[in-house]
């Protein structure tokens, strides 16, 4: 088949929030190998932090660190489910143009897209024409599914996680949960490092209540998968998505909109690693933060800290060196519901007063 009449494959890579989508797609692209691959990153928050950490890893980027025309596509302060003509198809038109310099397309969702409409935009003509759905590939949080966040009835979950107010079964997050698992040709149950057996056993069992037998469960530890699992599926998802269950019909229902979660920006100058990541638990544990990434800059550390977290579990690595044309500053999306931006300011501020000094880890 000629450049100018094969179908792009397209992967779209969806999950909850801090399920390690972004892990996935880093180590997904560092196994390229000459496979050229744009990149749409949609983000739901005002600072572009997952679209920063592939550049950090040199996506997007030349040999020399500067910006790539054309690699790497960001989508911020929107969901890609809701605005799918106005943010998406601009840039799928602009891969039509380059379709004979690209092998594959990822595109990463929001943690809190619903892929089911999106997927059904590529059965629009100009774009059925040129791109197919390869696979749809839901990333699941491993300690997550295994707690029983997400699980219908509240009932199974354990005396100790009915207590913890983050979490509402009766919420919007549960039916997302759901609807992603929906749309999945494959789920990475991810993070199954800190899982014993039998935790393992009740992740699986979660999540394939909510998936079809032939969909399969592929366990990850980091989101380190061969690209071989991962691509190739030939799902051509947009031809059976209308036929997948869900709970919100379409975009333009009106039970459909993201304004039950909030996401703000708050900025401070940690003096250690500890420090930062003491004062972002003490955010979460005092409100209902779903989610927390940015970059902190410390003090005599020539590196960028990359923090993320999910509810108390916090995880952070130097991605690089900081540029001398861009500020030195530590800021943090956090998602989540009834998050005012000054009372978390001010609480960040005062938690990073009374977090101790410590040495500054080497970059």
């Amino acid at each position: 088949m000629s450049t100018s009449m094969r179908k792009i494959p397209v992967t779209v890579i969806t999950g909850f929030l801090g399920s390690g989508k972004t892990t996935l797609l880093r180590h997904m692209l560092s196994q390229a190998n000459g496979l050229r691959i744009a990149v749409i990153v949609n983000e739901f928050g005002e600072l572009g932090i997952d679209g920063e950490i592939l550049k950090g890893c040199g996506i997007g980027c030349d040999e020399t660190g500067a910006e790539q025309e054309g690699q790497l596509y960001e989508l911020a302060n929107g969901c890609l489910c809701c605005t799918v003509q106005e943010e998406f198809f601009p840039v799928m038109e602009a891969l039509v143009e380059r379709r004979s310099t690209i092998d594959h397309v990822l595109i990463e969702t929001s943690g809190l897209a619903l892929p089911k409409p999106l997927v059904q935009a590529f059965n629009w003509p100009s774009i059925r024409n040129s791109f197919t759905v390869d696979a749809v590939v839901t990333v699941v949080d491993g300690p997550a599914a295994a707690s029983g966040q997400f699980a219908d009835d509240p009932q199974a979950v354990d005396e100790q996680r009915k207590s913890d107010p983050n979490l509402d079964h009766e919420s919007p997050l549960h039916e997302l949960f759901e609807d992603q698992l929906g749309s999945a040709d494959l789920v990475v149950l991810n993070k199954t490092d800190l899982l014993d057996e039998s935790a393992l056993a009740a992740a699986s069992k979660l999540i394939r209540e909510d998936i079809p037998p032939h969909v399969k469960i592929v366990p990850a530890s980091n989101g380190k998968l061969d690209l071989t699992v991962l691509l190739g599926l030939n799902s051509a998802s947009e031809e059976t998505i209308n036929d997948r269950p869900d709970h919100h019909g379409s975009a333009d229902d009106p039970d459909h909109h993201h304004d039950d979660f909030d996401s703000v920006v708050v900025s401070g100058a940690p003096v250690s690693r500890e420090a930062a990541i003491g004062a972002l638990r003490q955010l979460v544990e005092n409100n209902t933060i779903y989610r927390a990434k940015g970059f902190a800059a410390l003090p005599g550390a020539p590196m960028r800290l990359v923090i993320q977290g999910v509810g108390q579990r916090f995880d952070s690595y130097f991605d690089r060196r900081w540029r001398d044309d861009e500020p030195r500053a530590s800021k943090f999306v956090l998602i989540g519901e009834d998050l005012d931006v000054a009372r978390l300011q001010r609480q960040f501020d005062e938690a990073l007063a009374a977090q101790p000094a410590a040495p500054v880890t080497s970059a």
